[in-house]
């Protein structure tokens, strides 16, 4: 019988092992985090203290924000310790509560895009109904119904990882507990795992850009009806923004978790630096996007400072 040694902890590989590259990467990731933090709850509080911007669009947007924020630091904080020291090591519980949050606010905003998506469907297609049929009710129950799937995806998804045993090493070559880095050090039958991993990655997929996808098929039809270009132009620009996060969010998790699986070394590299960009560059851009191209949230940003230099005014 081959002899096996339990592992009570997991040593990231990280990025690089060069001293040199260490201080630059901080400095990037540090910048990177700050941008995402005080974008997403910069957003959350322009949302909550304007009361032009208390609509479902914007109820949706603020949930985004927070989930992005979460998201983001359930690995960075962590990713950003590990640069500046030696050993970068994490416990089995800790490795667990770190994949367990990670997992939860990945598929809560999965979910989330696609209640944002039948919210611009309702929006355009019953513009007339729209605040009698997207009530606070209706708006906090499509909010919670992502948090649920997140959280039985987590639970799941932990569950069945922690469950082997490990003892093939303990050297995670990622730069956080991610389920395939984890489960692939595992000396038990990880075959269960990663079925599941699959199954439930393309079922959620699945039923998310399937909401998505009817939706804006929808969406299309009813913009091609409005007969002045401004209408359909102001259409189109608040389903745009939408869009392009749907895109680049949607891309990223698909190349990681529904493509074959490939160990080369390479590959996983590559999964690294796709890895990097949903987890930090994508929360960081998705308030940035929003600011950007929303001319509702622009004006809020542009009266929330004049209000501010009048008050300093007054003050002088």
């Amino acid at each position: 019988m081959r002899n096996h040694t339990a592992v009570y902890e997991f040593i990231f590989a990280g990025f690089t092992d060069s001293s040199k590259l260490q201080i630059p990467l901080f400095t990037f990731i540090l910048l990177v985090y700050i941008i995402t933090l005080l974008g997403n709850l910069g957003m959350v509080l322009l949302i909550r203290i304007n009361s032009q911007l208390h609509t479902p669009m914007y109820f949706f947007l603020s949930n985004l924000s927070f989930v992005d924020f979460c998201y983001s630091t359930a690995v960075t904080p962590k990713m950003l310790m590990d640069l500046v020291v030696r050993r970068k090591t994490i416990s089995l519980p800790g490795c667990a509560l770190q994949m367990w949050f990670f997992v939860l606010y990945a598929t809560t905003e999965s979910f989330l895009l696609s209640a944002m998506a039948y919210d611009r469907y309702m929006a355009i297609s019953n513009p007339l109904i729209y605040t009698v049929i997207m009530s606070r009710r209706v708006c906090a129950q499509l909010v919670m119904v992502p948090y649920l799937f997140g959280m039985l995806n987590a639970t799941t998804q932990t569950t069945l990882s922690f469950q082997l045993t490990y003892c093939n090493g303990n050297i995670i070559n990622h730069f956080f507990c991610d389920i395939p880095a984890v489960i692939s050090l595992s000396c038990s039958d990880i075959r269960l795992n990663k079925r599941v991993l699959f199954g439930l990655s393309c079922s959620f997929g699945i039923v998310c850009m399937s909401v998505i996808i009817v939706s804006y098929t929808y969406i299309v039809t009813a913009i091609l009806r409005i007969r002045s270009n401004q209408g359909r132009s102001k259409a189109f620009s608040t389903c745009s923004t939408h869009l392009t996060v749907v895109s680049i969010f949607y891309g990223t998790l698909f190349f990681i978790y529904v493509r074959p699986s490939s160990r080369s070394n390479s590959s996983i590299d590559v999964d690294k630096m796709v890895s990097v960009f949903y987890t930090m560059v994508i929360p960081m851009l998705n308030p940035l996007i929003y600011s950007l191209r929303n001319k509702e949230v622009k004006d809020a940003v542009r009266r929330l400072v004049k209000g501010k230099k009048h008050s300093v005014v007054r003050k002088g």
